[in-house]
């Protein structure tokens, strides 16, 4: 074979869509779970050190910092997803998503780095609230320019299971964080408050490499391609999505508020069951592994189920049992109930949010046109998600309110399940809508 005939097979061969598709589930998969790592060791980092080492003069307030610091985060989400939007929908899916990981993997890798407040006072909060930031910035546009580009090369009857692997990246990240400070936790507190807390913050990197090298193999989509050669590619695609589609924006922001159980569960129940119950941090971090390693099996049968029989009722069914669920999940907290933990924990997260989480990037995709994809999702998925990166600071100003009592943490998390399930049921199926006539043409 000649070296020009192997050069054009291999062309071939890396655009041929079912190797697309392939390859961009993976390139989804990777990328989420480089993202995902980062935002939850610095959850994790929250709740169990930050407040110790940032803010070591404030007292108990130090933890409300702490978890409202957690949330600065989400603040930059939505102009993340507005530059990550105009950037995807003009310039190409590929690009974007190359940038939101070089973003994310250089600002952990920098907070691993970062003087305490006994080294240089006032300027380590402040650091770290400018590499919340980026991490902002970065996770604003990730799932968006990812969930676009895997649903644009995905079979339509298989759309939902594709998109689904970046969510399941999601939980390999947030596996691989929990078992990371699983590790740095049972440290001597000189150790663990001088060194440790780094270690997971630096081992990023490893994931950034990896993910960078995959994601060079992903090509822009067809329907993308098509729109750009056409000259159809929309100019300002946030303007044009909300000249043509703006009550899908907003139906977006709404529904997104399933996301907040899994931050109450998780981050909130770990804040909450080892400062105020006083349960080891070691089992509620087991716990929350076992939620997630469930999910990694329930999260495909739900994308499955989503493109057999529609996405509607996989969203509203996973809302409304969630919304249920965390009222046991909280009371076996309060009650300090190991292995009812363990229960509520695999109810909450492995059945009611998997199956809301893993078809959620499909449906929001689907809402909207090939020409301002990127945008709709975005802008509306992370402006939803300022409630989510508020909410443990919310519930614990509650909580504290009310003798620190577990059940505003139940209340709050039903209310936005319900909310979430409401919008989905006013919006249109999807799943059998082919690919050029989604969205408002």
């Amino acid at each position: 074979m000649s070296k020009t005939t192997g050069l054009l097979t291999e062309t071939a061969s890396m655009r041929a869509p079912g190797n697309q598709s392939k390859r961009s589930s993976i390139a989804g998969f990777v990328g989420s779970a480089l993202e995902y790592y980062d935002m939850y060791i610095y959850a994790s980092a929250s709740a169990l050190v930050f407040s110790r080492i940032f803010f070591p003069d404030s007292g108990a307030t130090g933890l409300l910092y702490s978890l409202g610091l957690y949330g600065v985060a989400y603040l930059a989400r939505p102009l993340g997803g507005i530059l990550a939007g105009h950037l995807g929908d003009k310039f190409g899916r590929r690009n974007i998503m190359i940038l939101t990981l070089l973003v994310m993997g250089i600002s952990t890798f920098l907070i691993g780095c970062l003087p305490t407040f006994n080294a240089v006072g006032v300027l380590a909060p402040t650091l770290l609230v400018l590499m919340r930031l980026c991490q902002g910035l970065s996770v604003g546009g990730e799932l968006s320019g990812a969930s676009s580009l895997t649903l644009e090369h995905a079979p339509q009857n298989k759309r939902a299971l594709y998109t689904s692997w970046a969510i399941n990246g999601i939980w390999v990240g947030y596996i691989l964080a929990t078992l990371a400070f699983i590790g740095v936790a049972a440290l001597p507190d000189d150790q663990l408050l001088s060194w440790g807390w780094r270690v997971p913050f630096w081992l990023s990197a490893l994931i950034l490499i990896v993910g960078l090298i995959i994601r060079r193999t992903v090509r822009d989509p067809e329907a993308f391609v098509e729109e750009k050669e056409s000259g159809h590619v929309a100019k300002l695609p946030l303007a044009q999505v909300f000249k043509h589609q703006p009550w899908d924006v907003i139906r977006v922001i709404f529904a997104a508020f399933l996301v907040v159980i899994s931050t109450t569960v998780p981050v909130y129940g770990l804040t909450y069951a080892t400062n105020v119950v006083g349960i080891p941090s070691g089992h509620m971090l087991w716990a929350v592994i076992a939620g997630y390693v469930v999910a990694l099996v329930t999260q495909p049968l739900a994308a499955s189920l989503s493109d057999r029989i529609g996405r509607k009722p996989v969203l509203i069914g996973g809302n409304l049992f969630g919304a249920a669920a965390v009222w046991l999940f909280f009371y076996a907290v309060g009650q300090a109930n190991i292995w009812l933990i363990f229960v509520g924990m695999i109810l909450c997260i492995s059945i009611g949010f998997a199956a809301t989480n893993s078809v959620y990037p499909a449906y929001f995709s689907e809402l909207f046109s090939t020409r301002y994809r990127v945008s709709g999702m975005a802008v509306g998925l992370q402006l939803g998600l300022v409630l989510t990166g508020f909410s443990p600071v919310i519930i614990q100003a509650i909580s504290s309110a009310n003798g620190n009592a577990w059940w505003p943490a139940a209340l709050f998390t039903s209310i936005a399940c319900v909310i979430s399930a409401i919008a989905v049921a006013t919006g249109r199926e999807t799943y059998k809508t082919p690919l050029d006539e989604l969205g408002v043409k």
